[in-house]
């Protein structure tokens, strides 16, 4: 086993891993394009074009494309996020050929009708809608607006009311010019295949794509402490309390998820413990991380009774002190460690796992990165580590707090 990749003329990179005791396939169409890369009137574009890619090309009407892959037993999915748009599906492996054929097809040939359009930005606009309703949800997009406030980071991937309202078909398809080009596109698989077939499949279908410029690097962004309360008639205050994290380039990242997982992590995480165990004033509690390639965050959600909000906020101010003043603890330390390395091993079971890690490790590194060089990484995270990273980021004039509730 292992990954192959091949380069093709155009700078479409197409990642291949053979593994032949499944029965299976998963393939992605990968584009490096995501919220970071729309221009101020765009916000929203590259979702309600993952949304349009799905809608009908020149050889398949919308049903067709569903039709082609479901009824093969396969399923068929995309996601947007700040810096990358998937297009994926999960089919046997006797129909590698229809995966290829049906990703490509919407990448080449989409027809962006425009009656299409409109019908699709009504869907989007429910969806904002959904959101809205959703503090839970929304409580997250408006942290990273306050805490990346006037960086493209910030911005949220699914756009506004007023800029989905205002796309036109011309400016989907200036977009699409702009950033489906060769150097971004990368095709990825993994499971049941002949690498080199499937690899002349995807280069029969996407050789022509323009090859394209390379995207300048963003600025990293600065993180904006402070306090943002959103008074809304709801039952529970939903809370984002967090700070800056680390880039997906920066020598912290894996301190950074062992910290992570110490605070917030599952059940046996400090703060579940804390809040909801011994306390009882959750009933969900976490942490998270993102990292993109020009910065990062530390997160902890929630969602509380407005009479123990303060409470809450107290205890989690406490945890952070706590682990700045006491650090971690050998045991919990290489607890912590094995339980990230046995999700990252597990995980790769599963071929929808392992054609995202290749693609993602190609984006971020150009390079296979080998599990072994992972685990390592993490088992070198060392209590000091994590000590100097919680005392960089969780002082509490570093921290930024945002919540919905009926203040």
């Amino acid at each position: 086993m292992g990954v192959n990749k091949h380069v093709l003329d155009n700078g479409v990179r197409v990642l291949t891993e053979s593994v032949g005791h499944v029965g299976s396939l998963s393939v992605g169409l990968w584009c490096r394009t995501g919220s970071v890369n729309e221009d101020p009137h765009e916000g929203g574009i590259t979702h309600l074009i993952e949304h349009m890619l799905f809608k009908g090309t020149k050889h398949r009407t919308a049903k067709q494309i569903a039709e082609e892959i479901e009824g093969r037993g396969g399923m068929l999915n995309a996601f947007t996020d700040k810096e990358q748009t998937c297009y994926y599906c999960r089919v046997l492996a006797t129909e590698a050929e229809s995966a290829v054929d049906v990703l490509c097809d919407m990448v080449n040939n989409s027809l962006f009708d425009p009656a299409e359009l409109e019908r699709e930005k009504g869907v989007v606009l429910e969806e904002i809608k959904r959101g809205e309703d959703e503090p839970s949800d929304q409580v997250h997009d408006l942290h990273m607006e306050g805490l990346w406030h006037g960086h493209e980071l910030g911005k949220p991937i699914i756009g506004t009311r007023d800029s989905v309202s205002s796309f036109k078909r011309d400016d989907i398809t200036t977009y699409v010019d702009r950033r489906y080009k060769g150097n971004n596109v990368l095709f990825a698989a993994a499971g049941n295949i002949d690498a080199d077939d499937l690899t002349a499949k995807v280069a029969a279908r996407l050789g022509d794509l323009p090859k394209g410029e390379p995207t300048p690097k963003l600025r990293r962004p600065s993180a904006a402490p402070g306090e943002n309360l959103v008074s809304k008639d709801v039952e529970q205050v939903h809370f984002c309390i967090g700070s800056e994290g680390v880039s997906i380039y920066d020598d912290e990242l894996y301190t950074m998820g062992v910290m992570d997982s110490v605070l917030g992590s599952g059940m046996s995480s400090r703060l579940f413990q804390e809040v909801r165990e011994k306390r009882g004033l959750v009933y969900a509690i976490g942490s998270y991380s993102l990292a993109y390639s020009a910065g990062g965050a530390f997160t902890v959600y929630g969602g509380t009774s407005p009479k123990t909000w303060n409470q809450v906020r107290e205890v989690v101010a406490t945890e952070f002190a706590k682990l700045i003043k006491d650090g971690v603890p050998k045991h919990e330390l290489d607890k912590v460690k094995r339980s990230m390395s046995g999700t990252l091993v597990l995980g790769l079971e599963g071929m929808s796992a392992r054609m995202t890690r290749m693609a993602k490790n190609e984006f971020v590194h150009g390079r296979e990165v080998p599990v072994e060089e992972t685990l390592a990484k993490i088992e070198a995270v060392s209590a000091d580590d994590v000590v100097n990273l919680a005392t960089r980021i969780l002082q509490p004039e570093k921290i930024r707090t945002t919540a919905i509730g009926a203040f």
